[in-house]
C-alpha cells in the first residue's frame, strides 16, 4: 500500500454554547456529572452497560444467555434472547401501568393536500394486527422478504410494523426510485410481496407509484402479490390474481394477531443504500440489538418526555425514518409526526405551519434543508410562533457553522439545544452526538461518541492521529445497532468495512478531533481532494464559502489539473437578492483564502440556483465532479431529486 498524506484540517470554529442549567435539571441525563457517570460505566464494562440499558428500555419474552458474541467482523447481540419490535412499539403501551397510552396519539399525520389523521397507540395496534393477518393470508411467512414502495402515509408505518409482528423482513424502497432501481432491489432480496399505493403527492403533483411498480415487476419473478393502498384515487391497472386492494383485504382481516417471539438476531430489515452503481448493497439489520440501540439513543439524545410531540422530517424510505420516525420513537411511547409532502408546498413556510399546528416540541432535520430555509429568508419563519420547540437536531451530513448558528437563532430563538448527530445506514442508529443539557456544543461538531460507542481517527497505518489532524473515522468496538452484513454478500461486507484495519469498522468518513476531544466530521474520504500535495476536505472549504454573508449553500469538488493534480471548483448558491458577478467570484476566492489559507482558495467559482441533491437531501458531489471535469456522462442519477438542475448546470458551464 502506498503511503498517503494525512487529510489536512484547516477549519477552526471557536464559538461555544454551554448547556442550559434549567434544561439540564429536567433532562433524561440530568447534567454533566450524570453524563460522566454514564461514560465511565460504559468504559468500565461496555457489555454490562448495554445489558443494563437493554433490560431497562426493552421488553423481552426470553432473556439472553450472552450479551455479545464477537467473531470479527460478525457480531451477535443478546444471544438467545427473544423479543418483538411491534410488541415493544405497541402492545406494551396498552397494558400494565402504561395502559392509558392506548388513547395517546402514536402518529399525527398530515398529507400534502392538507388532509390529516391521528392514530392512537390503540388504533395503530389494531391496524398493524389486521395488516399482519392480511400478509399471512397472502402467504407471507417468517423470514420472507416484503418490499414496500409507498408515500409517507400512515399505512407505511402499519406495513412495516406488521412485517415485524410476524417476522417478515421488510425492504423499504424510497417512493421516488425508478423502476430499474426497484427491480434490482426486489430481485436482490427475492421479495415475495410488494406493498405500494396508487400514488402519492409531491409539490401538488401525483407521483404514479403503482405504474412504476408495474414496470419494475416485469422481470421480478419472486413477487406473488402486490398490496395497493388507495391514496390519490387516480385510475390504475390492477392485475388479476396478483394485485389486491389494501382496503378490501383489511376490511375482513382479524384484529387479533399475537406477536411472534423472534430471536434477537432474527433479520429485521434490508435497506439498500442509494447513489451507488452496479449491484445494490442491501444493509441487513437484526431485531434485538437494533431495537436496544434506537430506543436508548432516541430517549437520551432527543430527551424524549411523555408529553413530547416529536417530528423527524426524513422520509421513512431512508434509515433516519426507520430508526427515528418509527422504531426508536414509538418504542418510547412518544407521539411521532409524519408529513407526506414537500417543505415548500403550497408555500415555503409549510414546515413552520406544521410545527405550530401540532405544537411540535422536537424537530430533527437535515443541514441541506436548513440551508434551503436560510435561502428562502427569515421572514417566512417569523410569521410563526415556534414557541413549542424545545430541542433541535440535525442529521444527514456535517452541518456548517453558519447553518448551525441560523438554526440556533432563527428557529431555536437561542433557547433550544441542538444535537448534531453523526451516523449511517450501516450503524442503525446515532453514534456521535452531544447529549442535551450535558455537553457544551460548538457549531459544526457532532462532539463526542454516545456513551457505549468507541470511535477513533486513524492514519493510513492504523495509528491514532494527533489533535486537529485529519484521518479515517473508525469504530473500534462492536455496538448493538450495527449492520450484520450486506444481504447475500459476506465477501463484500468484509472487504468494504473491515479489511483496512483488523477488527475495526471503517466508516468511509474523514474526521479530526480538537483539543477537547470533539469529533469534526469532514465528509466522505472519497470527497477529499489532493491539491498540490495537500489532502483537503471539501466540507471545510464549503463551510468557509457559506460563512460569507452573500452565500447560502456551496459544494466543492476537484477537477483534474496538470500542475496541481487537482483544482478546486466551488458551486455556489447565493442568498436571495444577490447577483452573480466576476467581482463576487474574486471576493469569494479571497474570502476562503482568508478564512482557511491560500492553499484552499478555489480555482473556479460557479454560481448555480440550486445544487443536485438526493431525495434524502445529500449533495451529489459525484455529479458535480463530472460536470467540473467536463465529462459528458454523469453516471447514476436514480436518486436525484430534480433533474432540471443538471441541465441548468450544463448551461452555466457552456455560457
Amino acid at each position: 500500500m502506498t503511503h498517503q498524506i494525512a487529510i489536512e484540517s484547516v477549519l477552526r470554529e471557536k464559538r461555544l454554547f454551554e448547556p442550559d442549567p434549567a434544561f439540564a435539571r429536567r433532562a433524561n441525563v440530568p447534567g454533566q456529572a450524570a453524563y460522566r457517570r454514564l461514560r465511565k460505566e460504559a468504559e468500565t464494562d461496555y457489555q454490562r452497560y448495554w445489558a443494563r440499558l437493554a433490560k431497562e428500555h426493552v421488553d423481552w419474552f426470553t432473556p439472553w444467555k450472552k450479551v455479545l458474541d464477537w467473531k470479527p467482523p460478525f457480531a451477535k447481540w443478546f444471544v438467545g434472547a427473544k423479543t418483538n419490535i411491534s410488541y415493544n412499539c405497541l402492545d406494551r403501551h396498552l397494558e400494565g401501568p402504561n395502559a392509558w397510552r392506548r388513547n395517546k396519539a402514536a402518529i399525527i399525520w398530515e398529507g400534502e393536500p392538507g388532509d390529516q389523521r391521528v392514530l392512537t397507540f390503540g388504533d395503530l395496534h389494531r391496524e398493524v394486527c389486521k395488516c399482519a393477518n392480511v400478509l399471512k393470508g397472502l402467504g407471507v411467512k417468517k423470514g420472507d422478504r416484503v418490499a414496500i414502495y409507498m408515500p409517507m402515509v400512515p399505512e407505511l408505518a402499519v406495513a412495516m410494523l406488521a412485517c415485524t409482528r410476524i417476522g417478515a423482513v421488510h425492504s423499504i424502497i424510497f417512493g421516488g426510485f425508478s423502476a430499474d432501481s426497484i427491480r434490482d432491489r426486489v430481485n436482490d432480496a427475492k421479495a415475495k410481496l410488494v406493498i405500494t399505493a396508487d400514488g402519492g403527492w409531491r409539490r401538488g403533483q401525483i407521483i404514479p407509484l403503482k405504474d412504476t411498480i408495474d414496470e419494475a415487476l416485469q422481470g421480478a419473478d419472486s413477487v406473488k402479490h402486490v398490496l395497493v393502498v388507495q391514496r390519490t384515487g387516480q385510475s390504475i391497472l390492477m392485475k388479476n390474481g396478483r394485485d389486491q386492494w389494501w382496503h378490501d383485504q383489511m376490511k375482513t382481516a382479524s384484529s387479533d394477531c399475537p406477536p411472534a417471539k423472534l430471536d434477537a438476531e432474527h433479520p429485521l430489515f434490508i435497506l439498500y443504500t442509494s447513489g451507488t452503481t452496479g449491484k445494490p448493497k442491501g444493509i441487513l439489520h437484526t431485531t434485538g440489538g437494533y431495537l436496544v440501540h434506537t430506543t436508548v439513543t432516541a430517549k437520551y439524545i432527543f430527551d424524549l418526555k411523555e408529553e413530547d410531540t416529536y417530528w423527524c422530517t426524513a422520509d421513512i424510505g431512508w434509515v433516519t425514518g426507520h430508526s427515528y420516525v418509527i422504531y426508536g420513537i414509538l418504542s418510547n411511547g412518544v407521539t411521532s409526526v409524519m408529513y407526506e409532502g414537500a417543505p415548500n408546498h403550497p408555500d415555503v413556510d409549510r414546515f413552520w405551519e406544521i410545527v405550530d399546528k401540532y405544537n411540535v416540541t422536537i424537530l430533527y432535520t437535515a443541514p441541506t434543508a436548513i440551508r434551503t430555509f436560510m435561502k428562502w429568508g427569515d421572514k417566512h419563519v417569523r410569521k410563526h410562533s415556534l414557541a413549542s420547540l424545545r430541542l433541535l437536531g440535525t442529521v444527514g451530513e456535517p452541518i456548517n457553522p453558519e447553518a448551525w448558528i441560523w438554526y440556533h437563532r432563527t428557529l431555536g430563538k437561542k433557547r433550544c439545544p441542538i444535537v448534531d448527530t453523526w451516523w449511517q445506514t450501516e450503524t442503525g442508529g446515532i453514534l456521535i452526538t452531544p447529549l442535551p443539557g450535558c455537553v457544551t456544543t460548538t457549531p459544526g461538531s457532532a462532539t463526542l461518541p454516545f456513551p457505549g460507542i468507541f470511535a477513533d481517527i486513524l492514519d493510513e497505518q492504523g495509528k491514532p492521529v494527533g489533535t486537529n489532524q485529519g484521518g479515517y473515522l473508525v469504530i473500534t468496538r462492536p455496538w448493538p445497532g450495527m449492520l450484520r452484513g450486506i444481504y447475500g454478500d459476506r465477501k463484500r461486507y468484509k472487504e468494504q468495512y473491515w479489511s483496512k484495519y483488523k477488527g475495526i469498522y471503517l466508516t468511509g468518513d474523514g474526521a479530526r478531533k480538537d483539543k477537547n476531544g470533539y469529533f469534526w466530521i469532514m465528509g466522505r474520504v472519497d470527497d477529499v481532494m489532493n491539491v498540490a500535495g495537500h489532502r483537503l476536505s471539501t466540507m471545510e472549504i464549503e463551510s468557509a464559502l457559506v460563512s460569507h454573508p452573500e452565500v447560502v449553500e456551496a459544494a466543492v469538488v476537484g477537477r483534474p489539473d496538470e500542475i496541481k493534480g487537482t483544482a478546486i471548483v466551488g458551486f455556489v448558491t447565493l442568498e436571495q437578492g444577490n447577483e452573480p458577478s466576476d467581482a463576487l467570484r474574486q471576493t469569494l476566492r479571497q474570502h476562503v483564502a482568508k478564512e482557511i489559507g491560500a492553499i484552499a482558495r478555489p480555482d473556479e467559482i460557479r454560481f448555480t440556483e440550486s445544487l443536485p441533491k438526493t431525495r434524502s437531501g445529500k449533495i451529489m458531489r459525484r455529479l458535480l465532479r463530472d460536470i467540473a471535469a467536463g465529462r459528458g456522462s454523469v453516471g447514476d442519477t436514480t436518486t436525484l431529486e430534480d433533474y432540471s438542475i443538471l441541465a441548468k448546470l450544463r448551461e452555466a458551464e457552456e455560457a
